[in-house]
C-alpha cells in the first residue's frame, strides 16, 4: 500500500502475521481504524453484536490462528471489551486490541467530549486497558514503525494481548518512516535463549530423566499457544511417558496417543487411577507449567511434590531449587528431542475409553446419556468449544477421538465466552466442524452473537443444555435460590429470529429424539442448533466439606 496512513499500515502489518479477520464494533473515534479495515487487502471486517462478544470472538480466532485483531472505540468501547481481553491474558492468547482515541487537537485544547467523564483527562483509560495486556503503545505517525515492531515482538514473545491506542487524527495521518514487511507467525522465532542457561537446563532435565524409575508427564495449553503441539507429540512419542492433562489444558494434545492416560484433577481425576500414577511418580515432567488453581487441581486436592517436578515454562525451567532463565520453551523441546534417550517400556495404565451408551427410546435425556452420544459424533479435524459451567465437568474428562481439538476458558471462567468464541474458531478454521456445548445460563449472556453467525454464514453445531437454572451455581450452593433461576426461552427458535439461514434446529428431550437429530446433523452440510432438555434435579450441591475446600469459609477446628 503506497503512502499508507498510520491505521492502514498498522492493520496491514498485523495482517502479515496471517490474520485475515478483524473483530469489533465501530465507533466514531475509531473511524480511522474502521475505515482502514475495509481498505487493507486480505482483511475482512467481522462486526460483532457488542465489544465484549468481539473480544471473545477474537480470543477464539487467535487460539486457532495464533493471533487476532480486535478493535473498539475509546472509553465505552474498550471498557466493554476488557473482560474478554483479560480472559485472553489469563489463557495466554495474543490479541491485538486497537482502540481509537479522540484527536490530539481536542486533547491539547482541553475540550470536553463524549465517552469521557465530563473532564479533560484523556489518558485515564490507557492504564486500565494496558492492565489487560502484556505490552501497550500509543501510535503516532512518527513512532508507528518502531513502536509497532516492539508491540508485535513482545506480544508474541509473551503470548499475551497487546493494547494499541491510535488517535483518530493520527490514524488518518500519513505514516512517517519506512514500512516493515513482516513474516507469517509460523515463521517467527518468538523467543531467544541464553546458550549456557539452555545447555545446562537441557542437561539437567536429561540427567533427571535418566535416573527416574517411573517418570510421568503433564502437558499444558501453553504449549499450544506457542504453536508447539507437534513438537510435544514427537517428544512424548520418544520418551514414552504416561501423560495426563488437567481440566484447563483440554485440547493441548491429541488424546488418542498411546501415552495419554487421562485427566489429572486431584481427587476428581479420570480415570481415578490417574491420581495415583501422577502422584506416585518419582519424576513429573511438567511441559508448559501447570497452574494449580482450584478448578484445575480438584478443589486443591492435588498432591504434587515440587521437589520431584521439572517445570518447562515459556522462558524458564525450574528443577527443585534450580532455575534456568532465558530458556525459550521451543529451544528446550528441540534440545530434548535431539538428545533424549528413547524409552521402549510400554505405558501401562487404565484404558481411557468411550463413555458407555446408556438408555434408549423414550427415556428422558440426561447428562449421562447425552455426552456418550455426542462423543461418538466427533471426527478428526473437529474442534469442541467448552463453556464454563456444568458442561465442562462432563466434557473435560471425556476422551476426545483422534485429531479432535478442544478450547475452553475454565481458568478465567467468564460464562458466555463460548458462544462468541465459537464464531471466532469457525472463522479461523480451514477444515473440520466446530462443536459447542453451553448451558442455558451461560448462553443467555451472549446469544445475540447468533445473528452475527448468520450474517457471516458460519456452520457451527451448537448444543444448549437447558435446565432453566444456573446449574453450576447449585454445585457450590444449594437448590432453591431465586437468583439461580433464569428466563425460560425457546432456544431452538432463536436462529430463525436472528436471521440464520439453513440452520438445522430442534428441541430434544428423549434419547430417540437426540439420536434422530444427531443422524440428521451427520448428513447436514450446514449449521445446527439443538436445545437439549435435562432435568433441573441433576444440579445437586457437593458435600459441604468439599465446597469448603474451594471457598475456605469455615473456621478451622482446634488442633
Amino acid at each position: 500500500m503506497k503512502n499508507p496512513t498510520v491505521a492502514q499500515y498498522t492493520l496491514a502489518r498485523l495482517s502479515q502475521l496471517g490474520i485475515d479477520k478483524i473483530f469489533g464494533v465501530p465507533g466514531d473515534y475509531a473511524f480511522s481504524i474502521d475505515d482502514a479495515a475495509e481498505q487493507v487487502p486480505g482483511l475482512e471486517w467481522v462486526v460483532c453484536a457488542n465489544e465484549l462478544n468481539a473480544a471473545y470472538c477474537a480470543d477464539g480466532y487467535a487460539r486457532i490462528r495464533g493471533a487476532a485483531i480486535l478493535t473498539t472505540t475509546y472509553g465505552v468501547g474498550e471498557l466493554s471489551a476488557i473482560n474478554g481481553v483479560m480472559g485472553s491474558l489469563t489463557h495466554r492468547v495474543p490479541v491485538f486490541h486497537l482502540v481509537g482515541m479522540p484527536s490530539e487537537r481536542l486533547q491539547v485544547q482541553n475540550l470536553i467530549t463524549h465517552h469521557n467523564l465530563g473532564d479533560t483527562n484523556y489518558s485515564r483509560f490507557v492504564p486500565i486497558s494496558s492492565t489487560a495486556a502484556g505490552v501497550s503503545a500509543i501510535l503516532t505517525p512518527t513512532n508507528c514503525v518502531e513502536e509497532l515492531e516492539r508491540v508485535i515482538r513482545e506480544a508474541l514473545r509473551l503470548s499475551k494481548p497487546a493494547y494499541i491506542a491510535i488517535s483518530e487524527l493520527s490514524g488518518y495521518s500519513p505514516l512517517v518512516g519506512t514500512p516493515v514487511t513482516g513474516k507469517p507467525l509460523a515463521e517467527i522465532k518468538r523467543q531467544q535463549s541464553v546458550p549456557q542457561e539452555l545447555e545446562n537446563a537441557i542437561g539437567s532435565i536429561l540427567a533427571r530423566l535418566e535416573k527416574a524409575k517411573n517418570p510421568v508427564a503433564i502437558v499444558t495449553a501453553l504449549t499450544a499457544r506457542y504453536g508447539l503441539r507437534d513438537q510435544v507429540h514427537e517428544l512424548l512419542s520418544k520418551i514414552n511417558l504416561p501423560t495426563a492433562i488437567a481440566p484447563a489444558e483440554k485440547g493441548s494434545l491429541d488424546e488418542s496417543i498411546p501415552q495419554f492416560i487421562g485427566l489429572y484433577h486431584g481427587d476428581f481425576s479420570n480415570p481415578a487411577s490417574v491420581k495415583q500414577v501422577i502422584e506416585s511418580a518419582d519424576l513429573v515432567l511438567d511441559i508448559g507449567g501447570i497452574i494449580l488453581a482450584e478448578l484445575n487441581a480438584g478443589l486443591f486436592t492435588d498432591n504434587l511434590d515440587r521437589s520431584r517436578m521439572i517445570s518447562i515454562r515459556d522462558n524458564h525451567v525450574q528443577i527443585d531449587t534450580k532455575v534456568f532463565v532465558n530458556t525459550a520453551i521451543d529451544d528446550v523441546l528441540a534440545g530434548l528431542l535431539a538428545k533424549v534417550t528413547t524409552r521402549t517400556q510400554a505405558v501401562v495404565s487404565e484404558k481411557v475409553d468411550l463413555l458407555p451408551l446408556l438408555d434408549s427410546g423414550n427415556d428422558k435425556l440426561s447428562s449421562a446419556n447425552f455426552y456418550p452420544r455426542l462423543q461418538r459424533c466427533l471426527k478428526s479435524g473437529d474442534t469442541m468449544v467448552i463453556e464454563t459451567g456444568t458442561c465442562m465437568m462432563h466434557l473435560n474428562p471425556m476422551v476426545l477421538p483422534k485429531g479432535v481439538g478442544a478450547e475452553g476458558q475454565g481458568l478465567w471462567g467468564s460464562i458466555g465466552w463460548a458462544t462468541p468464541a465459537t464464531l471466532g474458531v469457525c472463522l479461523a478454521k480451514k477444515s473440520g466442524r466446530t462443536w459447542m456445548v453451553t448451558g442455558d445460563g451461560s448462553h443467555q449472556l451472549t446469544l445475540n452473537e447468533l445473528g452475527v453467525m448468520g450474517r457471516y454464514g458460519i456452520k457451527p453445531v451448537i448444543f444448549v443444555i437447558n435446565n432453566d437454572i444456573y446449574g453450576v451455581e447449585d454445585f457450590f450452593s444449594e437448590r432453591g435460590h431465586v437468583y439461580d433461576d433464569i428466563a425460560r426461552l425457546n432456544y431452538h427458535l432463536l436462529p430463525e429470529a436472528f436471521g440464520c439461514k439453513g440452520w438445522l434446529t430442534a428441541k430434544v428431550g428423549t434419547v430417540a429424539e437426540l439420536e434422530d437429530i444427531l443422524g440428521k446433523i451427520e448428513k447436514h452440510d450446514g449449521a445446527a442448533y439443538i436445545q437439549v432438555l435435562i432435568p433441573e434435579s441433576e444440579s445437586q450441591p457437593l458435600p459441604a466439606e468439599v465446597i469448603d475446600r474451594d471457598y475456605k469459609l469455615k473456621v478451622p477446628p482446634i488442633g
